[in-house]
C-alpha cells in the first residue's frame, strides 16, 4: 500500500503525517509514545491499511516534526490541538477512530475527555497510557473524585491492594526525567546507542533503526516535565465522550494493569482486554494489536452502527 507524507501546521509547528489505505475507508489515527516516532506503528499499519485509512504522525519534537522551543509548548491541551489539526487535514469532518500507545495514549485522553471533540472521535483504544487526571485520583485513593456512578449498571472493579505503591515503583523513570540535565546527559552519552539493546533484552523486539532517536528522547522529556507535576497536584474531573477499550499488556514494566481498573465513573461502561505481552507490544505482536483495534472499530463504525464486529479473542490470537 502506498504511504503518503503530509505536512500539517499546528500551533506554530509543522507536523509530519503519514497516510495509507483506501481514501473512503474508515479512518484510524495512531499516536505514538516516548521515545518513539510514528515509525513504531509501521508493523500495525501493515495489518490495517488494506481495510482502513491509517493515519499516524510524529508528535511535536519527534521524528520529522518540528520541535517548539518552550517546555510549556508540550502541554496536553496543545497536543490535543495537534491531533485536531491532523484529523482536520486527513479526515475532514468525518469521525475517526483513535489509538494511542504509551505517551500517545496519555495525550489522547485529553481529546477523548474534551467536549470540543465530541462527535469527532468514534472510538478510542488505549494501550499502556493512562489519563493523568484519572491516575492522579487513583493514586490518592480517589480522594476528591466525584462519587456518582449512577450511570452504570454494575459496581466499579476494585484495584488490588497495594497497586498504587507498585505503580509508583514502576514509575521510577518519571522522577528521573524531572531531574535537571542528567536525563539529557544519559541519552547523549550512550543511552541512545544502547536503546535498541534495551528493547531486545527487555521486550524481545528488534526495531528498525530510528535516525531521529536522539531528538525523540531529548525533546520528549518535555512531555513529562510540562504535565506530570501539574496533573499530580491538580487533577481534573474528566469524563470520556467516546467508547473506550483498554488493551492491557500484563508484563508491562512501566504501566501496571490496575491503572485501567475502576474507571467507570469517568468512562461509563468500557472494555478491557488483558494480554500476555510487554510494553512494546505494538512492535512484538502487531497482528494481535491490529486485531484488537479492528474488533473495536467495527463495533463502533458510524456508517454501520457496529453491526458486523469480528470477535477479538486474545487466546485465539496466540497469547
Amino acid at each position: 500500500m502506498i504511504r503518503d507524507t503530509l505536512s500539517v501546521e499546528a500551533g506554530g509547528v509543522r507536523l509530519a503525517v503519514y497516510v495509507s489505505g483506501p481514501r473512503d475507508a474508515p479512518p484510524i489515527v495512531l499516536v505514538h509514545g516516548y521515545p518513539d516516532s510514528a515509525a513504531v506503528w509501521e508493523p500495525v499499519r501493515a495489518q490495517l491499511d488494506a481495510r482502513y485509512r491509517v493515519i499516524a504522525y510524529d508528535v511535536r519534537g519527534a521524528g520529522a516534526s518540528e520541535a517548539p522551543a518552550a517546555r510549556n509548548a508540550y502541554r496536553l491541551e496543545l497536543l490535543a490541538a495537534d491531533l485536531a489539526a491532523v484529523a482536520n487535514a486527513t479526515c475532514g469532518g468525518r469521525p475517526f477512530h483513535l489509538v494511542g500507545h504509551d505517551w500517545g495514549s496519555i495525550q489522547c485522553w485529553e481529546a477523548v475527555t474534551d467536549p470540543a471533540f465530541k462527535g469527532r472521535i468514534a472510538s478510542y483504544t488505549s494501550i499502556s497510557g493512562p489519563c493523568l487526571d484519572h491516575a492522579s485520583f487513583g493514586l490518592r485513593g480517589d480522594a476528591g473524585a466525584p462519587a456518582d456512578t449512577g450511570h452504570i449498571d454494575h459496581p466499579p472493579a476494585k484495584r488490588p491492594f497495594g497497586s498504587s505503591m507498585r505503580q509508583t515503583l514502576k514509575s521510577w523513570y518519571i522522577f528521573f526525567f524531572h531531574l535537571p540535565w542528567l536525563p539529557e546527559l544519559v541519552w547523549r552519552t550512550g543511552g541512545v546507542q544502547l536503546w535498541p539493546l534495551w528493547l531486545r533484552l527487555t521486550e524481545r523486539v528488534r526495531p528498525a533503526r530510528d535516525p531521529a532517536q536522539m531528538r525523540n528522547a531529548i525533546n520528549g522529556l518535555n512531555l513529562y516535565r510540562a504535565n506530570f507535576i501539574d496533573k499530580l497536584l491538580h487533577p481534573r474531573a474528566r469524563h470520556a465522550h467516546a467508547p473506550v477499550q483498554f488493551i492491557v499488556p500484563l508484563r508491562d514494566r512501566y504501566v501496571g494493569p490496575a491503572l485501567s481498573l475502576g474507571l467507570e465513573r469517568w468512562l461509563g461502561a468500557y472494555e478491557r482486554t488483558e494480554i500476555d505481552a510487554g510494553h512494546w507490544v505494538v512492535l512484538r505482536e502487531p497482528e494481535l494489536i491490529a486485531a484488537g483495534i479492528e474488533h473495536f472499530v467495527e463495533r463502533h463504525r458510524p456508517d454501520t452502527g457496529g453491526s458486523a464486529a469480528p470477535t477479538f479473542n486474545a487466546r485465539a490470537a496466540g497469547v
